[in-house]
């Protein structure tokens, strides 16, 4: 039993630099289903507009996400071995990596607008599609104005994470989804004298949240260098050693590449998934967003790897991270099979909430039970993921994750949407049992320690 629960003091640690994440998370969980039963208030073409648009931001946000991400692998590192000065040149990097992907992100969405909202609007069951493209549009451009507060404020926040200091990242993401909820209902339904400007309004609110986000964290890291130390002197110079850029980017370019594509993946298998009409999409979107909220506590489990492997790597105790890492795989896979029980039980009535059709609520409750049933396989993958990533195995996950999803899920969910007429939920059954495949692979790639490297030493 030790070898797979640790004891009290193991425990004390997680629960330190989990549960601040764990209530940032599930406090944005529970906002983004209060928007989400706002918007879904407006009508099936709102849910839908929404849910194309956001579908094509997180293709951004997890290229932002993997940028952060790659350079963190080193931050983890350089803060478990005691180099202040390398992990300001990590946050350096990120920093470039975001103003790059900020640019491009622009020329994109800005370029190829139409086409990208009109390969996710398939004529179907239910629904307005011209509508739905029209209020995507209008949703998408206020949503570029909060791009670069989003950047910035996940090179401030995973840096903060990456040092341990969970705390103010919780704080700036709780006061930032609480102004949205507040303007979402301001400006979605024109409350206390603002105009009723329903998605677009939804979309005002989010950005302003996001300076708000990027706001608090700025200022609190600039204000209390003592306890956020990577910001001192940060900016005097604002090139960092090639060599270290080089490494970083070595190692962090697979990184970059697999949240692209695995994004993209994702995005074309929504794009096979409303093929059903958008009243799929729309239950799609309503699934999700309660899913989310029951996988974040598992899913956490994730982050606590990627930080706490990633440090005692860099402090050179390979055994103590072989051993935390099997314990906090545990730790997720029992907190994903309690959350799957509680999504079983709490689906039919979380969907009764929408003010939308009762096939939409149908195939929206279909696709949570299903989503139940994976919790344990989710949470074993992801922890597998970022236990590959904690060691700078880069390209294994790049193979590991976006791969496997475009070259495994996407052609299941592709052939599925156009050969057979399978429902929505026997679709994405068919699609998340993929998953089985990439479990077994990952057993292997754990068994043999491949993961296990102290990067900051080696490279």
């Amino acid at each position: 039993m030790k070898k797979y629960f640790g004891d009290k003091a193991f425990y004390r640690t997680v629960l330190r630099l989990v549960v601040p994440m764990i209530v940032q998370s599930t406090i944005t969980s529970l906002v983004n289903l209060v928007d989400n039963l706002m918007v879904g208030g407006l009508g099936t073409e709102s849910i839908a507009a929404v849910a194309v648009t956001n579908q094509l931001f997180m293709v951004f946000n997890l290229v932002i996400f993997g940028g952060t991400g790659a350079a963190g692998i080193f931050t983890a590192q350089f803060f478990g071995n005691g180099d202040d000065e390398g992990v300001k040149n990590t946050f350096r990097w990120k920093m470039w990596f975001s103003a790059i992907a900020i640019a491009a992100g622009l020329a994109v969405f800005m370029t190829f607008d139409d086409q990208l909202i009109a390969a996710f609007m398939t004529e179907g069951d239910g629904g307005n599609t011209v509508l739905a493209a029209q209020l995507a549009k209008n949703y998408l451009y206020v949503m570029l104005i909060g791009i670069i507060p989003f950047a910035i404020n996940s090179c401030y926040t995973s840096t903060m994470k990456e040092c341990n200091k969970t705390f103010m990242p919780m704080v700036s993401g709780v006061v930032a989804v609480l102004t949205n909820v507040v303007l979402n209902y301001t400006l979605i339904f024109g409350k206390f004298g603002a105009p009723a400007l329903g998605v677009t309004g939804a979309a005002v609110a989010t950005v302003i949240s996001r300076y708000v986000e990027m706001f608090i964290s700025v200022i609190a890291a600039h204000t209390n260098k003592r306890e956020y130390r990577f910001v001192r002197d940060v900016y005097k110079r604002i090139f960092i050693p090639g060599e270290l850029a080089i490494t970083i980017f070595k190692k962090g370019f697979p990184l970059i590449c697999n949240e692209g594509f695995w994004s993209l993946g994702m995005a074309l298998i929504s794009q096979a998934y409303s093929t059903r009409g958008l009243q799929a999409v729309a239950a799609h979107s309503i699934a999700n967003t309660i899913i989310h909220l029951f996988t974040m506590v598992f899913f956490t489990m994730g982050n606590a790897v990627a930080i706490l492997v990633g440090q005692q790597l860099g402090a050179g105790d390979t055994e103590g991270a072989i051993d935390t890492d099997r314990k906090l795989i545990v730790t997720g896979v029992i907190s994903s099979v309690v959350m799957a029980f509680a999504l079983t039980v709490t689906a039919p009535f979380i969907v009764e909430l929408y003010k939308t059709e009762p096939a939409t609520k149908e195939i929206a409750k279909g696709i949570m039970w299903a989503a139940a049933c994976f919790f344990p396989l989710m949470s074993y993958t992801h922890c597998t993921y970022f236990t590959m990533r904690s060691g700078g195995k880069t390209f294994v996950t790049f193979l590991f994750d976006s791969v496997f999803t475009c070259l495994a899920s996407y052609p299941v969910a592709f052939f599925v949407s156009r050969f057979t007429a399978f429902t929505m939920v026997q679709m994405y059954i068919c699609v998340e049992a993929t998953n089985f495949i990439k479990a077994a692979i990952g057993s292997v790639m754990l068994k043999k320690r491949v993961w296990v490297n102290n990067i900051i030493n080696n490279d």
